[in-house]
């Protein structure tokens, strides 16, 4: 088995056909066939179904583990120019939205300023989208929310921030000061899906108070929770950062008597070494929270 080999398959995986493959590689199609069978008679399986033009199973796993394979020699190479220098390379940071909203600008201009060789790719998703993708080995981080129930994944706090009532114009509650968890569960609400850590936090809140909660819909994407409200839906619960402070419209933020707060937290593979580029910006991600996450309503930075 050689790196050509490995490449080879998961250039098949991510253009399509053997001949899109050997475009990508800059080589001619019957190299890249070779190369696959090469290592299809060495596993002992079939990693590409040729009649319908994809990988099998077999191939699919295979695919998983060069992938990692590549990423380890990009990191290894990044950290051997960093010794002696500074440091240089990518680095790959799965953000959810709401976080993303006032952290990521704050992120990039710091980690420009600190190390301008590091190159930070961004990648938006929910916690349920960022977790399997930081598994797999395609981002090195995650800034996601707590907890994260994944053997795999090891995570520390970053920071709490306040859960709210975006009340409808048109509900009942929309001009309170403050509304209980109770009287919360007495109407129908857009919330996330079971499974999600934010539907954890809210439901474990419910069993405390021996409340039901009432689901008008169920979305796993904070800032689309959020938008329903903002559109006159249906009423949601979400983090305060989730509702920008120049935001104006016709919907009401409702502080929840006694809410918990949720906390969000910066996620790493647990067994996975972190290249010099990821270090890097791991560092000056703490040192940006700690600096701005006060300014943001509603965030507060746990003692360590």
């Amino acid at each position: 088995m050689d790196l050509r080999q490995l490449a080879a398959l998961v250039a098949v995986a991510d253009h399509g056909s053997f001949s899109a493959a050997a475009r990508a590689l800059y080589t001619v199609q019957s190299n890249v066939s070779a190369h696959i069978a090469h290592l299809e008679r060495e596993l002992g399986v079939t990693l590409v179904d040729r009649a319908k033009g994809r990988l099998t199973s077999e191939g699919d796993v295979v695919v998983a583990r060069a992938r990692r394979v590549q990423r380890e020699l990009e990191d290894l190479s990044a950290d051997a120019r960093s010794m002696g220098d500074e440091v240089s390379g990518e680095a790959r940071v799965g953000v959810i939205g709401t976080t993303a909203r006032w952290l990521v600008p704050q992120l990039l201009t710091a980690v420009h300023a600190a190390h301008p060789r590091v190159q930070v790719i961004i990648l938006e998703a929910n916690t349920t989208s960022l977790v399997p993708q930081l598994v797999a080995g395609r981002i090195d981080l995650a800034v996601v929310n707590l907890p994260v129930d994944d053997p795999e994944i090891e995570a520390t706090v970053l920071f709490e921030e306040e859960l709210v009532l975006l009340a409808t114009r048109d509900s009942p509650l929309a001009n309170r000061d403050e509304v209980s968890f109770a009287e919360l569960a007495r109407h129908p609400l857009v919330l996330p899906p079971h499974g999600t850590a934010l539907r954890h936090d809210l439901e474990a809140e419910a069993h405390r108070t021996g409340v039901v909660l009432q689901p008008m819909a169920e979305i796993d994407g904070v800032r689309l929770m959020a938008s329903l409200a903002f559109d006159g839906y249906c009423s949601t619960v979400v983090p305060t950062t989730a509702v920008p402070g120049w935001l104006k419209g016709e919907f009401s933020r409702v502080p929840i008597a006694g809410m918990a707060p949720r906390q969000v937290g910066l996620a790493r593979r647990r067994r996975a070494m972190l290249s010099a580029s990821a270090r890097a910006v791991a560092e000056v991600l703490h040192t940006v929270i700690a600096a701005k996450g006060p300014r943001q309503k509603g965030v507060r930075i746990p003692a360590l």
